[in-house]
């Protein structure tokens, strides 16, 4: 199969395994080790790690000079090995190594019938409860390059050059670093990542002491990060020695900086914990991280050898399978402490943004449009906050409800009640005698609602906007959203403009929590009950009449689609940069039970169209705060020519 097939998208699962030790018992441990490898493999891993001398157990002290247990090493690697032959996995086990008069504290790699290679540890701790230098010697002394091991037809490479490539999956590179070594000045995993490995696993024997494990999880955490990789760290638990040190089992699976998966520690059994690692990801993160690319550049390490490890069909058809549930919202976290968080962090960009840009052209007013909408609920709050905080007068606030043909009484009564209540004054300019004159001054039908009737209100809208500003010697506050310029749903020289944008920068799937957040923290009951009435009203322009009961006509996600779909696919095609069939692919997963698969296709088509065809609108936005890794402001983040055309990311799906 070509590495280059539509059906290549990178996923792939992969599994930590913390197993109950057998001190010292070798026979034991292979049975143990044997158990959960094909456990892993039941539950489709393609490789599983265990911790640092997980054959031997790492608290084995002096008993590692002992020549029955070396023996029985290699007897066991040998089983295992063997044991790879008939499952579907490769496996990455723990062992004490004797090469020549010494012995060494290594990773050994089974796959395809076979050991592949051994990674000796780098950095040996001898100081307080460790000394590790009593026992075994560094990387750095190995005195050879390969070595027969376990009857194996073939030498078996041996060193810390060693990255394990699939020639099928040659995005499924992986290097090895061992416990103490990820908290070296300059970790091994380091050079590995620059060298190709995606993945990084660490084996570790660390024993447990207060804070040790959140000091763990957030270095396995920064190391993903740092690397643009996976990192996989499975560290030793049940069985190992308490004499003077307890070990606690952690695993962690973590991806450029989020913990995919993490064991429960100090478990009285094994633990075993599953994550998918997208590889597909890890490249594209590589290709636009500066930081990464520098250091690449600075001085790639060219002296690794390239090690094949086998991977089955099974494996390698990488097109049919996601593991666990996808996030069918990746911008707004599921916990709430964490979104709590987010909507804060959120709010605050948008307010010290609007702090600068008041400081700086020395303005005390400010002109806005207030609809009773999301968007512009969002930014009046984001105004009120920053002239709070610059100590300005709130009359300055300049908030206007600019009703026309299409705007609910709901709507209005919402923008109203909400300007009163935030202690702005609440004002109204109707706006249909303007758009009636010039509908009829440029021969425009009556009763004909296309795209000339609906633009005439939103230019309208913004023309009194800037006038305003200019009377009062201020400036015009945007408020509309990241979702709405990606689809490019905003009417040229209309709500795209303003001489601010505090929204740019946020989806409109994370606009209703830091709504819903504010609600909270202001404590206010009126404020909250109309900001939640906000929150539960259909989003819409308000470009068409309403309907003879009054109620909204024209539903925005009815004409363009759901903005969970949306931001859905734009997080992942702007900012993992990932292909259409993948985002779709990911899509059927996370919203399984909502909508089928011809419903996201065919909105997702949508948006690629919308996309491509509306960036003209993009490239003349204005100024505004970024908020989260992922903008599209033409400055920064997003660089795209308005005439690229959409349809080969759209043949793509069939069309």
């Amino acid at each position: 199969m070509s590495i280059e097939s539509d059906i290549d998208f990178g996923l792939v699962k992969i599994a930590a395994v913390s197993p109950k030790v057998h001190l010292a018992n070798v026979p034991a441990n292979v049975r143990e080790i044997g158990d959960l490898m094909n456990r892993a493999a039941a539950q489709g891993a393609a490789i599983v790690v265990f911790p640092e001398l997980s054959l031997t157990g790492y608290s084995c002290g002096d008993l590692f000079f002992q020549s029955e247990l070396l023996n029985e090493v290699e007897n066991g690697l040998t089983a295992l090995a063997k044991l790879t032959t008939s499952l579907d996995v490769t496996a990455i086990v723990g062992a004490p190594i004797r090469i020549r008069q010494r012995i060494y504290d290594c990773a050994v790699v089974l796959s395809g019938g076979g050991i592949r290679g051994i990674v000796p540890k780098s950095h040996l701790p001898n100081t307080q409860e460790l000394s590790e230098r009593r026992w075994f010697a560094p990387a750095g002394e190995l005195p050879v390059s390969e070595i027969e091991i376990g009857g194996m037809e073939i030498p078996v490479p041996v060193g810390t050059d060693l990255i394990f490539e699939n020639k099928f999956f040659k995005k499924l590179s992986f290097g090895i670093e061992i416990s103490g070594d990820l908290c070296a000045t300059e970790p091994p995993s380091g050079k590995l990542a620059l060298a190709g490995a995606a993945v990084i696993f660490n084996l570790s024997a660390s024993n447990a002491v207060v804070g040790k494990t959140r000091f763990r999880r957030e270095s396995v955490k920064t190391q993903s990060a740092r690397c643009c990789a996976v990192y996989v760290y499975a560290g030793a638990g049940a069985g190992e020695s308490t004499t003077d040190v307890v070990f606690g089992g952690e695993c962690f699976i973590a991806q450029n900086g989020k913990i995919l998966a993490e064991a429960k520690p100090f478990s009285a059994g094994a633990e075993l914990v599953f994550a998918q690692a997208d590889i597909d990801l890890t490249a594209n993160r590589r290709r636009t991280n500066a930081e990464f690319l520098a250091s690449e550049s600075a001085g790639t390490p060219k002296n690794f050898r390239r090690v094949h490890f086998v991977l089955s069909s099974t494996h390698t058809d990488f097109g049919a399978t996601v593991f666990g549930k996808i996030s069918n919202s990746p911008f707004v976290p599921a916990d709430a402490v964490e979104r709590g968080e987010v909507c804060r962090e959120a709010f605050e960009i948008q307010v010290a943004g609007l702090v600068r840009r008041l400081a700086h052209t020395h303005a005390k007013n400010v002109a806005l449009g207030i609809s009773g909408g999301l968007d512009s609920t969002l930014a009046i709050l984001v105004v009120k906050e920053a002239f709070s905080r610059l100590g300005l007068d709130a009359a300055g606030i300049h908030g206007y409800s600019l009703p026309g043909p299409g705007t609910s009484e709901r709507t209005r009564k919402n923008a109203l009640d909400l300007m009163t209540r935030l202690g702005i004054e609440a004002k109204e300019i109707s706006i249909v005698p303007a758009v009636e004159q010039h509908l009829n001054d440029i021969g425009h039908p009556r009763d004909c609602y296309d795209a000339a009737f609906e633009n005439a209100q939103a230019r309208e809208r913004t023309q009194i906007l800037m006038d305003l500003a200019n009377r009062c010697g201020g400036f015009v506050v945007g408020t509309g959203d990241m979702s709405e310029a990606a689809l490019g749903w905003c009417t040229f020289n209309g709500d795209q403009m303003s001489m601010y944008h505090v929204n740019i920068g946020v989806p409109k799937t994370l606009i209703r929590h830091i709504i819903a957040w504010v609600a909270e923290e202001k404590g206010d009951a009126a404020i909250a009950q109309t900001l939640q009435d906000i929150i539960d009203t259909p989003i819409s322009p308000e470009l068409k009449p309403p309907s003879e009961s009054g109620e909204i006509a024209q539903k925005t996600e009815d004409l363009v689609g759901p903005y969970e779909l949306h931001d859905f696919f734009l997080y992942h095609f702007c900012g993992n940069a990932f292909a259409p069939k993948k985002i779709l692919l990911l899509a059927e997963n996370a919203f399984a039970g909502t909508y089928d698969r011809e419903t996201i296709c065919k909105w997702l088509k949508i948006f690629l169209r919308r996309f491509f065809s509306q960036q003209f609108k993009r490239s003349a936005c204005p100024d505004g705060p970024k908020v989260l890794e992922i903008g599209l402001s033409p400055r920064g983040d997003w660089r795209m020519p308005s005439d690229a055309e959409s349809a080969m990311w759209l043949s793509s799906l069939g069309e």
